[in-house]
């Protein structure tokens, strides 16, 4: 017969400490074999109702309908990435445009430069002189890290799709061995949290689609007001960059800028794209957002942040998309389990209007 033992509150807070610590060393030990398998998981995820139509509805044996489902969403991804190339080959045939029109830029940064800061058009050529040397010197290790990140995502792309087709063939295999770790009293508990859980990342992630799209269409619009060339392709990219957090705008700017340059190199033009990447991120961050992205994982703004901070620390951009996801995850598992539920309470976005202490008097005899 089993009995449950109480324990005091600092003991159960060491060993949720403990335990928190415990995962997230396992994680940052094996983020290159775990950052694969999570980020097949949640695309498996996302892949099941069609999976379920063609493997239930269809009668598709379960190894053709996974097949068919990974093939499909692959197609996608090569559909996006055969329309990028497409533009970016006409891209690179404005290459002599872009150079002359770069160095028409430069050339204004250094007048303005020496006219409001009072620094020699010669003193400022010396001193990129000196960071390109620095970076030649810096340039063995920084090929040689770029060629294993390549290697790593050349790898990544080979084996997530066959984790993704693996978790779609083995579905059910993997529920009943969550179901005999549980307890039959719980299971109504397991079927809740899997449920759920399936939910949550579906929702995440059609939210996250739903953003890149909005996202794109106001940013390709932006560009061609204001006269930018290839105004399509620079909002998709901005679109897709876009849902990798902080540095995804960045980099969409600069790629932006430069392919300004293939058109004129005036200033108001680079003016322009800031201001429209400003706007347009105001727009996500106080509207789309909160409206399709918080309000479906239900986590507070706080509890994202550094989620997707101790992600990226963790493991990179891969860390970062999946940190929302991840607490998701934790958030439903923590409100059906009694004794973590104040946790999953912590990560939540419920406000209440107002808090009053409910304190017992007790009573003095005399």
């Amino acid at each position: 017969m089993n009995r449950s033992v109480k324990l005091p509150f600092y003991a159960k807070l060491a060993f949720i400490l403990v335990s928190f610590i415990s995962f997230a060393f396992i994680f940052c030990i094996g983020k290159d074999i775990i950052t694969p398998v999570l980020l097949a998981f949640l695309f498996a995820v996302l892949l099941v109702p069609i999976f379920t139509f063609l493997h239930s509805r269809l009668k598709f044996p379960r190894h053709l309908a996974a097949g068919a489902c990974i093939l499909l969403f692959a197609l996608c991804i090569v559909g996006i990435l055969v329309f990028i190339s497409y533009q970016i080959s006409d891209i690179a045939n404005d290459f002599d445009a872009i150079k002359k029109n770069a160095n028409a830029f430069i050339t204004d940064i250094h007048k303005f430069i020496k006219d409001h800061f009072h620094v020699s058009i010669g003193e400022q050529k010396k001193y990129l002189d000196n960071v390109a040397k620095d970076s030649v010197q810096n340039g063995k290790s920084s090929i040689g890290s770029a060629i294993i990140s390549i290697t790593d995502l050349l790898l990544d792309c080979t084996i997530i799709p066959i984790y993704t087709f693996l978790f779609l063939l083995y579905k059910d295999h993997f529920i009943l061995f969550l179901a005999k770790l549980v307890p039959n009293e719980d299971h109504a508990i397991l079927k809740d949290i899997l449920s759920q859980i399936k939910v949550s990342i579906n929702n995440y992630i059609v939210s996250l689609i739903f953003e890149m799209i909005v996202v794109s269409i106001l940013t390709s619009l932006g560009l061609w007001i204001i006269g930018v060339k290839y105004f399509i392709l620079l909002g998709l990219i901005t679109g897709i960059l876009n849902m990798i957090p902080y540095i995804g705008i960045l980099i969409a700017g600069i790629i932006t800028v430069i392919a300004s340059l293939t058109g004129t190199p005036e200033n108001s033009i680079i003016l322009g794209i800031l201001i429209v990447n400003i706007i347009v991120q105001l727009i996500d961050n106080n509207i789309l957002v909160p409206l399709i992205i918080n309000s479906k994982v239900e986590i507070n703004a706080f509890v994202s942040i550094m989620g997707i901070i101790i992600g990226g620390a963790a493991a990179g951009i891969s860390g970062m998309f999946l940190a929302i996801p991840l607490l998701a995850i934790l958030k439903i598992i923590f409100e059906r389990i009694e004794s973590l539920a104040p946790w999953g309470y912590l990560m939540g976005n419920h406000m209440p209007k107002k808090f009053s202490w409910r304190i017992r008097k007790l009573k003095v005899e005399n």
